[in-house]
């Protein structure tokens, strides 16, 4: 627990930080719901046997890898809170989650976050046209090894948000938010859109940073229940209700989510200052925002 509050995971320390909290837990499933362009593997850890499950998925950039150490933080206090049958932020979470699961995918895009971390040496095969679309700056780099924007790459509002991008002079592979010639071409985006079809997901939460914001409307398929939910998670939290306009609107994961399965998706943007944000602050971060993951893991 100690090393995820206080160091950037490449893709070892990422591996040997998922496979702590599998070992350690009897009633936690480690799968690979698919692999990045580079091979790497896209973990998911399913907490509890409950055939409804709630899914947390993170670090869709590179320059945001910071939420994979918040979301491993969650997994570790709530496995811990069940493990010991006591409360997380004064919930029985053992009870609330009676035949629910929790479903945390702490990176969906591994390549990137080695970019941002490692630079140039967590490119590996595709180091130069990285090199080329990052112009040498790998910290703020946040697309996938081939340059394509993960949470640009989901089919909603593709159309409209292929059109910004171009107003933007956004043609072809970038550093950031170039979504990809098709929507779902990315073996990420696929293997995230694959698991919610498969899966019985009840509601989602896409991790990013920054801004202290929720998102949680996308058109006409937002259902009821989404800005009420949004408000108590606002209430107990601070942060801010938000709706994303210009080149922040469609492509994204919540946007697919709600647009096809006509359910609850919130993107959460944790923190404040600029990305990257400093990995000394993901504890501090988390421990804001552990009520309101909590709060929604039983909505």
């Amino acid at each position: 627990m100690k090393e995820i509050k206080n160091q950037s995971l490449d893709y070892v320390k990422y591996q040997k930080a998922v496979n702590d909290v599998y070992e350690k837990y009897s009633f936690v499933h480690k799968n690979v719901i698919g692999k990045s362009v580079m091979g790497k593997n896209i973990y998911a850890l399913k907490i509890g046997e409950g055939e409804e499950t709630v899914l947390y998925a993170a670090a869709f950039h590179g320059s945001e890898h910071i939420t994979t150490n918040i979301a491993l933080m969650f997994c570790h206090n709530l496995c811990e809170a069940i493990n010991k049958n006591k409360p997380l932020c004064d919930i029985d979470i053992k009870r609330a989650l009676n035949g629910r699961s929790i479903t945390v995918i702490p990176r969906v895009n591994p390549d990137g976050a080695d970019i941002s971390i490692l630079g140039e040496k967590g490119a590996g095969e595709f180091k130069s046209l990285v090199r080329k679309l990052s112009g040498g700056d790998y910290a703020h780099y946040n697309a996938n090894a081939r340059g394509v924007d993960i949470n640009h790459n989901f089919r909603a509002g593709w159309d409209k948000l292929k059109a910004v991008e171009k107003a933007h002079g956004i043609y072809c592979p970038a550093a950031r938010q170039f979504g990809g010639y098709v929507p779902e071409s990315e073996p990420e985006t696929a293997a995230l859109v694959r698991f919610c079809r498969e899966e019985n997901v009840k509601h989602v939460a896409a991790f990013h940073t920054q801004g202290e914001v929720i998102y949680w409307d996308f058109g006409e398929h937002t259902p009821k229940d989404s800005k009420r939910m949004a408000k108590v998670l606002s209430s107990v939290s601070g942060y801010a209700l938000d709706v994303p306009i210009g080149i922040a609107t469609g492509g994204g994961f919540k946007d697919f989510f709600i647009e096809e399965f006509c359910r609850p998706g919130f993107t959460i943007e944790f923190g404040k200052g600029e990305n990257p944000l400093q990995i000394k602050d993901a504890a501090k971060i988390y421990q804001k925002a552990e009520e309101m993951l909590t709060i929604l893991a039983i909505m």
